[in-house]
């Protein structure tokens, strides 16, 4: 037994296509199309059959028109036929993480004609429920597998199915169906068009998998990292990802840099101000920061509802004031501290001027976090996309302008 499990092993192993399926999971879905495209139909065929339904979707987007159809041509006609309608709805829709539905049946047959064909089916297909459709495919019913071994062989499907039937719409977008899902946790979902005709089906475990693609893809975002970029990805193609956020954030801080510009004169005069510059661009930062990761989660749970968003900024408008107006005390202490030390016989105004500004920056900092990602959601952009890049802007240019200014119209 020990050498025939070690061989099973080892003929795994030596697939090329199990390594192939690998090295696909590692890439992006554009990068695992040029891998696949020096490959015969038969090997792309089998190759997609193993992977996630919407990166098999988005693979096939990105093969040439060509090789696309013969991949179809190679694969079994009711799998093509599911694929094909898969690639007309748009990406991050639900109609694109559809499988085909095997188990359909007509009402009138009986629970022995239905476990007959459910027993052929269960030979090349993952079976979990029966699903009853009229003669225009409209989806009547579900059967469970429960039901079909407790009911009489005689009983027909229509007077054992259950009819109020949950189902997803495939223009759904995958935000949105999770959200009709969350207190279901069904293995399967049947998903029909707007007349209820059965398209397909969804498994839960695919939507939560795609779910959490899309969540652990927006802590790059955030940060200007493309979804698409994996750790396989050439370092030619990541440089082509990276590089033009990091352009923007170099003009962004330039903007800082002028607001500093601006009050050279006070800096030169009172250089002490320097060191408690990155004290409250770092503090109104992290901020900002928080602001922004509670709005973001907020808005993936679909918690931020319409006329929900005045409320959240001012939440967190006042979040800031509060933590601006404590920590403002310890920074402000820093400042009396250091300014009596240097012999700055306006000291106390120093400490004044260090927690005016750090209350005002953490409010309007707070304020940025909620907003920013809620304006780009408005313009119909993805809320996560670099909103750290303007963020860090806002509070820069907000906390050095605020200390700056001030100290300019009370001690300079």
């Amino acid at each position: 037994m020990p050498n025939d499990h070690a061989d099973a092993e080892a003929a795994v192993q030596s697939d090329p296509r199990t390594t192939l399926i690998a090295e696909c999971k590692r890439r992006s879905p554009q990068e695992a199309a040029q891998l696949l495209e020096d490959h015969p139909p038969e090997t792309i065929t089998a190759v997609l059959a193993e992977l996630g339904p919407a990166f098999r979707q988005d693979i096939l987007d990105s093969l040439s028109a060509a090789l696309t159809e013969r991949v179809l041509q190679c694969t079994a006609p009711e799998l093509a036929a599911q694929w094909r309608c898969n690639r007309s709805y748009a990406p991050d829709t639900l109609g694109r993480l559809m499988e085909p539905a095997y188990a359909v049946f007509a009402p009138s047959l009986t629970v022995a004609q239905t476990v007959d064909r459910v027993r052929r089916l269960a030979r090349f297909a993952f079976i979990t429920y029966g699903y009853v459709v009229d003669a225009k495919g409209r989806l009547q019913g579900l059967v469970t597998m429960r039901d079909l071994l407790l009911a009489a062989d005689d009983d027909r499907l229509e007077t054992i199915m259950l009819r109020r039937v949950f189902s997803l719409s495939p223009e759904t977008s995958l935000d949105e169906a999770m959200k009709q899902v969350l207190d279901r946790h069904y293995p399967v979902y049947p998903v029909c068009d707007a007349d209820g005709v059965l398209l397909g089906l969804v498994r839960g475990q695919a939507l939560f998998q795609e779910q959490t693609i899309e969540i652990t893809a927006q802590v790059g975002s955030t940060f200007g990292v493309e979804k698409e970029e994996r750790l396989a990805t050439p370092i030619a193609q990541s440089f082509k990802y990276r590089h033009p956020w990091l352009q923007l954030n170099l003009l962004t801080a330039f903007v800082a840099g002028a607001v500093v510009a601006l009050f050279q004169d006070t800096v030169d005069r009172l250089v002490i101000l320097a060191l408690f510059l990155p004290v409250l661009a770092g503090q109104s930062g992290n901020t900002g920061c928080q602001a922004l990761a509670v709005t973001l989660r907020g808005m993936t749970l679909g918690e931020v509802d319409k006329g929900k968003g005045r409320s959240l900024v001012a939440k967190e408008a006042w979040l800031g004031f509060f933590n601006g107006a404590l920590t403002g005390l310890v920074a402000a202490g820093g400042m009396l501290l250091v300014a009596l030390h240097q012999g700055y016989p306006n000291a106390f105004s120093l400490a004044a001027v260090v927690w005016l500004a750090l209350v005002g920056a953490c409010v309007v900092s707070g304020i940025c976090g909620a907003m920013i990602p809620l304006t780009l959601k408005r313009f119909g952009l993805d809320p996560a996309t670099a909103s750290s890049i303007f963020l860090t802007t806002a509070t820069d240019v907000v906390s050095m302008g605020m200390l700056l200014g001030l100290a300019t119209l009370l001690v300079a």
